[in-house]
């Protein structure tokens, strides 16, 4: 059963898609870049710049591009930013990242979808070790490490750091930067909207026994790290974060199926 979800938008949905996961030798020459976005009025429109110039450095290689932003019903300007941006606009009425991100990609027409949260900023470099990394027509899907703007507790960064390397063994894309081929993308049908938190780990996994199938591979790209915000790490107390890890771990994830529970996603806090 597909995850996508039914949002509305003054946008016009795909009528198809041209990839053919059958050929992974080909080419992929467009690039979809969906955005969630919830109330994201103060950090969206310095990520969108950040795509777009990004996105400017792949254009010498013959890719085009699209960037989509999904409003997940927000109270803000977050619409209003995206559109003056020069993105196009889709709705998600039900507040879940999950569904978010199902909805922007139902509107994407490029053979290749990323996935880039409201809050990062991905370099020129990244973008085209992304394009570096899908031309040769191995891999499947892929991410990239993190690293957090700004000053905060040794922890976080030892947190960070131990992501980073779980994340390149495991070959567990972050939420915050994640690409995959469209066709594949829509046939394991996408992002489990189950889940409130967790559903990068989740897609990860059941691609990793497509690409294990299709002798291809996911990758994970750490030369130029994904710049994201730490405003959670200022929003929430440590010992808020920690608890939210614990009970997820001590449940088997059963806590994910709750957004009360994933409160630092959908309690409002900006």
């Amino acid at each position: 059963m597909p995850y996508y979800g039914d949002g509305v938008t003054s946008a016009t949905p795909r009528a198809g898609s041209s990839s053919d996961p059958s050929t992974p030798l080909t080419v992929r020459r467009r690039l979809s870049v969906v955005v969630p976005a919830f109330n994201e009025e103060a950090l969206l429109a310095d990520s969108l710049r950040s795509i777009q110039v990004a996105l400017d450095a792949v254009t010498s290689r013959g890719w085009s591009s699209e960037v989509i932003v999904c409003d997940n019903h927000s109270t803000d300007r977050t619409a209003v930013l995206a559109r003056a941006a020069g993105a196009t606009v889709c709705y998600e009425p039900v507040n879940q990242i999950a569904r978010a991100r199902n909805t922007g990609a139902a509107y994407a027409h490029g053979e290749w979808i990323l996935f880039v949260d409201a809050d990062s900023r991905p370099s020129p470099a990244l973008m085209m070790q992304v394009v570096d990394a899908i031309e040769p027509g191995r891999s499947l899907a892929g991410g990239s490490t993190i690293c957090f703007d700004g000053r905060h507790p040794h922890v976080v960064t030892w947190m960070t750091q131990i992501w980073n390397l779980v994340s390149r063994l495991a070959k567990w894309a972050p939420g915050s930067f994640l690409f995959c081929d469209a066709a594949t993308f829509r046939a394991v049908g996408g992002f489990n909207e189950r889940l409130f938190a967790g559903e990068e780990i989740d897609l990860c996994r059941r691609l990793k026994r497509i690409a294990r199938r299709q002798a291809r591979r996911i990758v994970i790209l750490h030369q130029h790290p994904l710049r994201t915000s730490d405003r959670k790490v200022h929003l929430y107390t440590m010992r808020e974060l920690l608890t939210f890890l614990v009970r997820a771990v001590l449940s088997r994830g059963r806590t994910l199926t709750s957004a009360d529970a994933c409160f630092a996603w959908y309690d409002g806090r900006r």
